[in-house]
């Protein structure tokens, strides 16, 4: 197979998880408990297909131009598609395929549904990695944006204005992330360069 970095790539998303489906030698990638991407394996336990999921314009534009790119092999035509692991589809296209289906099946869960398989808050904070968890706060996702630092019996503001406001599944849907929401919210415990720091790793976790 030309494109050895799959398992790799795949498995650095957030939340993905990997099975073997043995009845069909195939090799899946969950988000979720969903599969958004197979490799096929033959009898041999070669690849032979790697399936994923896109829009359904789209996959017919890329059938067209790719003959390497064929309709999901034992799946949905319409939404699934296959391609030949040995083909001639650029490596950087395929990554960005395997990105939009991955955010596709993401997108199929409601919207506080996909933070709690993300593991993250709307803001990209790692609730899990937080020393109040448990104790001073249950989580951005389990009380609703309502966590410690909130103002009593609200929100916290960036959960106010991307989920209740704006009807966000988190702040990377917004164009002026990170935003003066964010800026404002800074923790007086940490300097100036900590927070950057803060800011910069939760955009980087919502970009995954």
């Amino acid at each position: 197979m030309k494109y050895p970095w799959i398992d790799e790539y795949l498995l650095n998303k957030r939340s993905v998880t990997k099975d073997l489906q043995s009845d069909w030698n195939w090799i899946r990638y969950h988000i979720g408990g969903k599969m958004f991407a197979a490799v096929c394996l033959d009898q041999e336990d070669k690849p032979y297909y790697i399936t994923l999921k896109l829009e359904p314009a789209e996959g017919d534009f890329l059938r067209s131009q790719y003959e390497d790119i064929i309709p999901g092999y034992y799946m949905n035509k319409m939404h699934w598609n296959s391609i030949k692991p040995d083909g001639e589809v650029p490596d950087g296209l395929l990554k960005d395929l395997l990105d939009k289906s991955y955010h596709l099946v993401l997108k199929s869960f409601s919207r506080k549904k996909q933070r709690e398989i993300l593991g993250l808050s709307c803001c990209g904070t790692d609730c899990a990695e937080c020393s109040f968890l448990g104790s001073l706060c249950k989580g951005c996702n389990a009380s609703n944006g309502k966590v410690f630092h909130a103002p009593e019996e609200k929100a916290c503001p960036i959960y106010s204005c991307c989920v209740q406001k704006n009807k966000y599944a988190d702040c990377s849907a917004c164009d002026s992330l990170p935003c003066s929401v964010w800026r404002n919210t800074k923790d007086p415990g940490l300097s100036d360069e900590q927070f950057e720091a803060t800011i910069q790793e939760r955009v980087r976790n919502l970009a995954k």
